[in-house]
C-alpha cells in the first residue's frame, strides 16, 4: 500500500511540474506559442498576413537584423514567405500566407548574432 501511495504521490508531483516548468506562455495576439533555443514565438494570422512576435519570458525581443523564411505546408500544397522584421519585436511575411485550420507552420530564423532557430507551428 506505501508503494502504491508512493507510486500516485511521484505522478501528480511530475504532472504538476510540467505546467509549472512549461516555457510557453498564453497566446497574446490570439495566435499559435511555440518555443524553441528558449524563446516564446507567437504566430499570427490576420488579413493574409503573417506575423511572429517574439519573446523571452514575457519580455519582447528586438527582431532588428532577423532574416528568415516561413515554409507553410496546407494539405498537399507547399508555399515558402520571406521574413522580414516589422515592428520592435515582431516579424511579418511578404505576400499572403494561406494558414487554414490544420497547416503546419516552420519559421526558419537567423538573428543578427548568426544564432539560427527553427520554430514548428502546428494552426489550430
Amino acid at each position: 500500500m506505501k508503494k502504491l501511495i508512493t507510486l500516485a504521490a511521484m505522478v501528480m508531483a511530475v504532472a504538476a511540474s510540467g505546467n509549472v516548468l512549461a516555457h510557453g506562455d498564453k497566446p497574446k495576439h490570439g495566435g499559435v506559442v511555440q518555443s524553441a533555443s528558449d524563446l516564446s514565438f507567437e504566430l499570427v494570422n490576420k488579413d493574409g498576413k503573417a506575423t511572429i512576435y517574439v519573446e523571452d519570458h514575457g519580455k519582447p525581443v528586438s527582431t532588428a537584423g532577423v532574416t528568415g523564411k516561413l515554409t507553410v505546408l496546407n494539405g498537399a500544397e507547399k508555399s515558402e514567405l520571406p521574413l522580414e522584421p516589422a515592428g520592435d519585436n515582431t516579424l511579418a511575411t511578404k505576400g499572403e500566407a494561406k494558414l487554414a485550420k490544420g497547416a503546419k507552420a516552420i519559421a526558419a530564423l537567423t538573428f543578427a548574432d548568426k544564432k539560427a532557430v527553427n520554430v514548428r507551428f502546428s494552426v489550430k
